[in-house]
């Protein structure tokens, strides 16, 4: 079962080019990484670079220090009905947590087929329209905002 504990990564290049992914499980829903903590007590930036590496292949570890930051932010959302089952019985809320992810330019993507089926870069507000999340559209358009 899931625990009810999430990361948000945004990740986006210095030109303020945003990598949406498409999941598998639901064609045309976009958005950022994400995923919920292995372990209750599994740090949530360990989190956010493992479900990273999990969903795109880059492995935050090669990149600059501080390419990867909290953006000291968290929401607590109502889990969508279709995939509550994937959390203990009677758990409709999860707490997310947002990341950013600074690349210097595009990389490329190797996406967990699983998980997703298509990619993109998109400009920042090309890309929060396009995410079915209003949380991930929010912390999108907060990336500049520091």
């Amino acid at each position: 079962m899931k625990i009810p504990i999430s990361v948000l990564v945004v990740i986006y290049t210095t030109s303020n080019e945003v990598l949406l992914i498409e999941r598998a499980d639901h064609h045309g829903y976009w958005q950022s990484v994400t995923g919920s903590l292995n372990q209750i007590d599994e740090p949530l930036q360990m989190a956010a670079a493992r479900e990273v590496f999990e969903e795109t292949g880059i492995d935050t570890h090669q990149l600059p220090d501080g390419a990867l930051q909290s953006m000291n932010h968290h929401i607590d959302y109502e889990i969508y009905p279709e995939w509550r089952h994937r959390y203990p019985d009677g758990v409709t809320q999860n707490t997310e947590h947002w990341f950013k992810l600074q690349l210097p330019s595009k990389m490329p993507i190797k996406l967990s087929p699983r998980e997703h089926i298509s990619h993109q870069w998109l400009d920042m507000q090309s890309a929060a329209k396009l995410c079915f999340s209003p949380s991930n559209q929010e912390a999108i358009l907060r990336l500049n905002s520091d």
